[in-house]
């Protein structure tokens, strides 16, 4: 027993390493982009979506290709149906009467046959029967089929283009999530160096107030820096663990899942610094949203056109054949049981004529909401035009941005250093350093946010723009 409780013990310790590793995940930024692509819920639901498409077109396809259906009718009469036949069709002697009881088998419980008041009852056929019929039947020409056709197609093109869409909006989603970790992970380690610097001045304001050569308000001025710092560090803190949450979310991996970023944000910010991207070419019809909003046009056309092909006949032709077999008893499965063969080859045509103007009143309807569809065409081509316009100007502002913000805190690094020698020196004030120390933790975040902007906004450009179907 105890070296099977060993054997468990390890087996149960492998699986958990095993398992912790599974949940252990490193990314850069492209590789958490590509590993969304394929993972995250929303692709993978936008993946089966054409793949459902195509089972649609293959099923709207086969609507007009050759159906063969075979069925099997197996008939009982429990009680047995009665016609009633004229009674001076027969005559009326009693050796009649015998005939038609012993042939219809018509009880005299039933029925009282010797008086037949002018007609006899009589039952028809057997009281069993089994009957077996395969039918072959083709479409030959129906309007609505072909319409059926091109929208299966047109079908599964905004499918791909569905697709398209949800791809760009998960990778622009992954890049806004990589670059809010980052942030809490860059604003950590700065707060962090942060509270070291104002630990120590503390410290030492504390000891020269002690020996009476500084004011107590230095050391609450210092107080007051310090205590707003480890606020804003134990809020970063929490805002951290919600960022990688939402980033593991995004991914489509576990929530709780370890996930180690590899790629830092200036690196990054670098990176997406491209002023080429100013100048691309504004080709609305290569946009998604362009494309999603002129298949939709497409469908209404075709609504129309199936509106249409109502008014044109339908052509149908069928050919069948069966046996049947027929008896009092189930005596189906025997040898000797008579099956009788059957067959049949037909052609059906129906001409629509007259409707009261329904059909005219449906193919109004559907020429309407196509001139709809026309102007939101080209309502969503200006609209496309002006977020063009408008993603540029937001990522030159956030390039512009990024160069003032770095230059700002390299001017309150100086600062901030020059009042706190200063103040050890003696010829500055407490107040004048916690302004100082205050515009340079300022400058810090702005700094960053600026860095994560030009990410965040590079990103939005291009999903606008539809310039990185490649990833």
């Amino acid at each position: 027993m105890k070296h099977i409780s060993i054997i468990l013990l390890g087996l149960f310790l492998s699986w958990s390493a095993f398992a912790q590793e599974e949940n252990v995940y490193n990314f850069s930024l492209q590789e958490a982009i590509d590993y969304a692509l394929e993972n995250n819920r929303s692709a993978q639901n936008a993946t089966r979506d054409i793949e459902a498409a195509k089972k649609q077109k293959w099923e709207t396809t086969a609507a007009g290709l050759p159906q063969v259906n075979v069925g099997v009718d197996y008939q009982n009469w429990l009680k047995q149906q009665v016609q009633l036949l004229p009674a001076a069709a027969f005559d009326n002697t009693q050796s009649t009467i015998d005939i038609v009881n012993d042939y219809f088998d018509v009880t005299q419980d039933n029925f009282n046959v010797t008086t037949p008041q002018g007609f006899i009852p009589l039952r028809f056929g057997t009281k069993q029967s089994v009957t077996a019929t395969a039918t072959l039947s083709q479409l030959l020409f129906d309007g609505s089929y072909l319409v059926g056709l091109q929208s299966a197609k047109v079908y599964l093109q905004i499918s791909e283009n569905a697709k398209v869409k949800t791809d760009l909006e998960v990778r622009k989603a992954v890049i806004n999530a990589y670059g809010n970790v980052l942030l809490a992970e860059e604003s950590i380690s700065i707060l962090k160096r942060n509270l070291e610097v104002l630990t120590k001045n503390l410290n030492e304001t504390t000891k020269i107030y002690e020996n009476g050569l500084e004011e107590e308000e230095s050391v609450e001025q210092l107080k007051i820096t310090l205590s707003s710092v480890e606020s804003n560090l134990r809020n970063t803190e929490r805002l951290k663990k919600l960022a990688y949450q939402m980033l593991n979310i995004t991914l489509g991996i576990d929530l709780n899942s370890q996930t180690t970023l590899t790629d830092n944000l200036e690196t990054l910010t670098a990176q997406n610094i491209s002023l080429e991207l100013l100048e691309a070419n504004e080709s609305v019809e290569n946009t998604i949203d362009f494309q999603i909003s002129e298949n939709d046009m497409i469908s209404k056309e075709l609504l129309v056109k199936l509106e249409k092909s109502k008014a044109l006949p339908t052509l149908n032709a069928f050919v069948n054949g069966g046996y049947s077999a027929f008896s009092d008893d189930f005596s189906f499965l025997e040898k000797d049981q008579d099956w009788f063969g059957s067959s049949l080859f037909g052609v059906s045509l129906n001409i629509p004529i007259f409707s009261s103007g329904m059909r005219s009143a449906s193919t109004q309807r559907a020429q309407i909401n196509l001139e709809k569809a026309k102007a939101d065409l080209t309502e969503t081509e200006q609209q496309i035009r002006l977020k063009i316009a408008n993603a540029k100007s937001e990522y030159q502002f956030a390039i512009e941005e990024y160069d003032n913000k770095k230059e700002n805190l390299n001017l309150a690094e100086r600062i901030e250093r020059k009042n706190q020698t200063k103040f050890f020196e003696g010829v500055g004030s407490s107040f004048e350093l916690r302004q100082a120390q205050t515009q340079l933790y300022t400058a810090q975040q702005e700094f960053l946010q600026a860095m994560l902007n030009v990410i965040n906004s590079k990103a939005e450009l291009e999903t606008t723009l539809n310039t990185i179907q490649s990833n």
